[in-house]
């Protein structure tokens, strides 16, 4: 039988137990360490005494099954873990940084600093579902920052593994959370959705703009399945200041049906990061929450009731709205090649309706020499690339707000678009390929380097005739000199 108390100074398996940091309702942290890892430690234990709730077991079991199987910098490194029948504990990396806990005690925060925080958690929960997990319990206390600035997600107890069994639906007819970042469909028991990470960050973020949580704090289930049917006050009853694209984020991401919400956290993450490419639509100039009628309505009428899928995987949804970078040379414009771009393009957006869609162009500057912000008949050349840019992809004939364009001014084009990538979390690159020349040859080209380096699927496009020639990463094949 698991003995239930350690102590400081005790040795666990080689770990080296410290001093206890924190006394959670499932869980104990102390610290540790070990002499074949570096610094300090962490080791969780469940709480096993008389009276604890069983839950605390199950989901303990829960995050021993999925922390070895995460990875990247967005979650702790795994480093052992002990079974029930001797001494159960979860031994990982300590991550130095603050949590988004101490933040409270500033709100409401500036509009800048909530976009920044923001994107950095949808980044984590991006890179978390793409490895298969919801975590579902999304709250300040359970995000950390490294030194180098990602956030990073801790206490996996109450996540689901799309590949693992889920043992705390098993076993556990109520829904488990914290009560005022559960999503509706989680209330209703559903645990595989992993937009209702995107309902809970939405929370997190309309708490950090008004000081107030939008459903405020129930401890009953009729009062957490009152946000099925009673909206939130907008941000802006409570923030006159809040700006529109803010708002419109915020809502989105409280849709009751997570269909309505952002398709992907790395979409999510794009809005934050570009605030004035938000599509706005009548939740961003929303004053007031809605009227007793329409409330009524929702409530009791049987056609408003909401509807939820049992089953969804979050790699599958993922990989289904990726964010699609093209990048267009309109240095030189080529008719033939950008027909050819917009015909691969124009197909990738079909076949993968919920894609995004990033339109890009590089306004090369100089090394040395000054750069002007005019051209030669007087116009702004950064506007007039933005033009130029939505003028290249209206045939595409695209929804509103499913593309966006941008102008990066760089030295270095292929370094500025692949900074893009990495900073956007893009999923695939299309660019084009020109003909054969001196310079190509001598100085190398653009999109060998993009194709060489970037974090994500490259597809290079050749103009021959009427068909084009694709690569997905082939340095070889990627010529386009920009």
């Amino acid at each position: 039988m698991a003995r239930q108390m350690l102590t400081e100074g005790e040795e666990l398996d080689g770990f080296r137990i410290g001093a206890r940091l924190h006394v959670g309702g499932m869980a104990v942290l102390w610290e540790a360490t070990h002499p074949d890892h570096d610094g300090a430690l962490l080791v969780k234990v469940p709480r096993l005494a008389e009276g604890e709730d069983p839950a605390a077991i199950v989901s303990f079991e829960m995050e021993q099954m999925i922390l070895p199987r995460l990875s990247g910098p967005h979650v702790p490194r795994f480093l052992g873990a002990g079974g029930f029948e001797v001494r159960p504990y979860i031994a990982m990396e300590r991550i130095p940084g603050p949590s988004l806990l101490p933040l409270i005690e500033q709100l409401p925060l500036p509009f800048a600093q909530i976009a920044e925080v923001g994107a950095r958690v949808a980044d984590a929960l991006d890179a978390l579902h793409r490895q298969h997990v919801v975590h579902l319990d999304v709250k300040p206390s359970n995000i950390l920052t490294r030194p180098t600035g990602e956030a990073v997600l801790v206490d996996f107890g109450l996540s689901r593994h799309a590949q693992l069994p889920d043992l705390m639906e098993e076993e556990f007819r109520l829904p488990y959370g914290t009560a005022p970042y559960m999503a509706p469909e989680q209330i209703m028991g559903v645990r595989s959705e992993p937009r209702s990470d995107l309902f809970a960050l939405g929370t997190m973020l309309y708490f950090f703009t008004t000081g107030e949580r939008p459903h405020g704090d129930p401890q009953r289930l009729s009062g957490l399945k009152r946000r099925l049917w009673r909206d939130p006050k907008p941000p802006k009853a409570l923030r006159r200041d809040c700006p529109d694209w803010l708002q419109e984020i915020i809502l989105r991401c409280l849709e009751v049906l997570p269909e309505r919400r952002h398709p992907t956290a790395a979409q999510l993450a794009y809005d934050l990061r570009h605030p004035d490419q938000v599509k706005l639509t009548a939740r961003a100039r929303k004053q007031k929450q809605d009227g007793w009628a329409k409330t009524i309505q929702r409530r009791f009428h049987p056609d408003h009731q909401p509807k939820f899928a049992r089953r969804s995987n979050a790699a599958e949804q993922a990989a289904s709205a990726p964010i699609v970078a093209v990048a267009v040379d309109l240095s030189a414009p080529d008719p033939a090649l950008h027909e050819a771009l917009r015909t691969t393009v124009g197909q990738i957006m079909a076949t993968l309706p919920g894609a995004r869609l990033a339109c890009l162009n590089v306004l090369r500057q100089n090394r040395i020499a000054l750069d002007t912000t005019l051209d030669e008949a007087g116009n702004n050349k950064h506007l007039q690339r933005l033009v130029e840019l939505k003028h290249w992809a209206q045939p595409l004939a695209l929804p509103e707000g499913r593309a966006t364009f941008h102008v990066l001014e760089a030295v270095d084009p292929a370094n500025a678009i692949l900074e893009h990538a990495r900073v956007n979390g893009v999923d695939h690159i299309v660019m084009g390929a020109r003909a054969q020349s001196l310079k190509r040859r001598v100085l190398g080209s653009v999109s060998a380097e993009v194709a060489a380096e970037a974090p994500c699927s490259v597809t290079v496009v050749r103009a021959r005739g009427a068909a084009a020639e694709a690569a997905a990463r082939t340095p070889e094949t990627a010529d386009t000199p920009f």
